[in-house]
């Protein structure tokens, strides 16, 4: 996820169909990706244009080639790897046919695997020990006798289990699966592949060991009690995936009673990860961030938090948008009291209408809902220099080539164009950060502080309609982000380790 634009309430549910419709009816053309992946073994007759054969087949049917490799060759024959990205599932099966029946292509398929499925087969993580245990002496003091001196310790001075166990180190990813990705409430054991990759994310960026945690059920309390019963073990805990607007509740509970970060990471990262692309965006248009109208579609986990941290940045007018149009104060229809708090400090002007109506003269569009809801006559309507954030996976609410010609900034949450807002940039450092300083809790000077420290990792050579979000892969962002998260928390006192070291 990418892990944004995940609006959970149910009447701003994203669309959870595999191929998502435009507002016409039709299914939206998407680029090839490595999310619908075919590997092919193909032999193929070892004669002049045969395989350009093959790639005839593939290109025909709207397939991508993406890797070749020889696996073997004879006089006769060459056997080849051959990776194709599609659109769809759907479209997968299209081209699995097509190579398959085209006998014109000479080649014939020996084993064909779905490249997500095979890296996804027997799970993405695992547990090691760090020590290897060679000799009785050594298991003496890994295990029994030695371990009952560390248990002991602990007992007498619980706050020894960060330095002498695996929790100083270690964040459980919680999920009821009742809101993942775009694909909606399937459950628990259907989360588990994404708070698999999640806990990779955590090691493979930041060093963090994670632990997916999905809890088969979706009851606020016994979800807040599970957690409470779990934390010992934790370091910190990332919810994930969790509607709204229950998952509002449970963030706030939890971290009002344990004294470990708690950190939803749909509603935090998306929000810290938006507002480092809209301080480098206002910045390349010339815009203050006090001057931006912003209007915010979606109003679930994700438009929430991340109104919330542009009014904490210093943006001044967000008119924010669900289903039912603009949200202002006095709104009736399709309200809850979180919406209802913070329609008394947003849409200061009170504009009423459809998401369409309200983004004229706007500045910035922000969405986080679903595909197909703005058109470009809506973009077109904004106020000169536009910035459209659409964020809705994996389809976004406006395609960026439908735009490109009259948008000054564009981004979405793909992988497969410029400016992808994945949360990955923000929740690895900033964990790093908390458990460094041992933080009791997460709070939104550090957000906005991972925020301005993922900003500022794009230089100003770099700065450009196409550059204003780091790469995911700069080794660099979570050593920036966990270093200001650390001085933000010290700064504020909730630190309990505040030395250098």
């Amino acid at each position: 996820m990418n892990n944004t634009a995940r609006e959970n309430t149910a009447s701003d549910e994203q669309s959870n169909e595999s191929n998502p419709l435009d507002t016409a009816g039709q299914v939206r053309k998407t680029r090839s990706s490595a999310g619908y992946s075919l590997t092919f073994i193909l032999k193929i007759a070892n004669q002049p244009g045969s395989f350009a054969k093959v790639t005839e087949v593939i290109a025909g049917a709207g397939g991508s080639l993406a890797e070749l490799s020889l696996v073997s060759s004879d006089f006769d024959f060459t056997t080849r790897a051959v990776t194709v990205h599609c659109r769809s599932e759907k479209h997968m099966g299209e081209v699995e046919r097509a190579v398959r029946n085209h006998t014109r292509s000479g080649a014939q398929v020996l084993s064909l695997k779905d490249d997500v499925f095979e890296m996804h087969r027997g799970g993405k993580i695992t547990v090691e020990p760090i020590l290897k245990i060679k000799s009785r002496d050594e298991l003496s003091r890994a295990y029994t006798p030695g371990v009952a001196r560390v248990c002991m310790a602990i007992a007498c001075e619980p706050d020894a289990a960060f330095n002498y166990t695996l929790k100083g180190n270690t964040v459980a990813v919680v999920s009821d699966g009742s809101a993942v990705l775009g694909l909606g409430n399937i459950g628990a054991r259907g989360a588990i592949p994404v708070m698999e990759g999640k806990a990779m994310l955590f090691r493979e960026f930041a060093g963090v060991n994670a632990f997916p945690i999905c809890l088969d059920t979706q009851d606020t309390e016994e979800i807040i009690k599970a957690v409470k019963l779990l934390a010992p073990v934790f370091g910190g805990i990332n919810l994930e995936d969790i509607s709204a607007p229950r998952c509002f509740e449970i963030e706030e509970r939890l971290q009002a009673e344990l004294d470990i970060p708690v950190f939803h990471d749909d509603q935090h990262g998306t929000a810290v990860v938006v507002l480092a692309a809209l301080l480098n965006a206002a910045k390349l248009v010339g815009k203050k961030l006090s001057d931006l109208k912003v209007v915010v579609n979606g109003f679930g986990a994700g438009g929430v938090a991340c109104t919330r941290i542009m009014l904490a940045a210093g943006v001044k007018n967000i008119i924010p948008c669900d289903t039912a149009g603009a949200v202002y104060e006095g709104r009736v229809e399709n309200m809850n009291p979180v919406k209802v708090k913070l329609a008394a400090i947003t849409n200061p002007h009170k504009e009423k209408g459809t998401v369409g109506e309200v983004l004229a003269g706007a500045d910035v569009f922000l969405g986080v809902s679903a595909p197909g809801c703005i058109t470009r006559k809506d973009v077109a309507s904004m106020a000169k220099s536009p910035i459209v954030f659409a964020l809705a996976n994996p389809i976004p609410e406006i395609m960026p080539e439908e735009i490109s010609d009259i948008v000054a900034v564009m981004a979405t949450g793909r992988s497969d164009y410029a400016n992808q807002v994945n949360n990955a940039l923000c929740f690895p450092g900033i964990f790093r950060g908390a458990l460094d300083c041992r933080a009791s809790r997460i709070t939104d000077s550090m957000k906005l502080a991972a925020a301005h420290a993922i900003a500022q990792a794009v230089t100003e050579q770099e700065l450009s309609p196409n550059w204003v979000i780091p790469n995911i892969f700069n080794p660099s962002i979570p050593k920036l982000v966990s270093a200001a998260v650390k001085a933000a928390a010290i700064k504020e006192g909730v630190a309990r380790i505040i030395s250098e070291e």
